[in-house]
């Protein structure tokens, strides 16, 4: 089973920043993987938010968070992160990571979904 373990969220005010972390269990998932952001809003599906590729020369936006969020990774660490600013009451959602292959522009995720992490952005 694919180990992925997201953290970082927490509550912040409209205009904040925060940085999450999509942490793999092994080297081997980032290598062979697209890795993916998520994000699940009360009463809403899940959307996709950011992707990056194998190879992590080419990431891919919503259109929501374009200009605002930026995905990035460090191979040394096993880690994806997500660094969100200029943050919005609706982008308050639990945000997940997952492995796929990316489609078009987006990620077609492969795996379960973990716990995922908080982000709440409110006044």
């Amino acid at each position: 089973q694919l180990q992925l373990v997201e953290s970082g969220g927490g509550l912040v005010q409209p205009g904040g920043s925060l940085r999450l972390s999509c942490a793999a269990a092994s080297a081997y998932i980032l290598r062979d993987n697209a890795i993916g952001w998520f994000r699940q809003a009360p009463g809403k599906e899940r959307e996709g938010v950011s992707c990056i590729d194998s190879s992590a020369t080419s990431t891919n936006y919503a259109d929501s968070v374009k200009d605002r969020f930026i995905i990035s990774r460090d191979s040394a660490k096993n880690t994806v992160y997500l660094q969100m600013d200029s943050l919005k009451p609706e982008d308050t959602a639990v945000y997940y990571c997952n492995a796929g292959r990316v489609v078009g522009s987006v990620l077609v995720p492969f795996h379960s979904w973990g716990q995922g992490t908080q982000v709440t952005v409110s006044s």
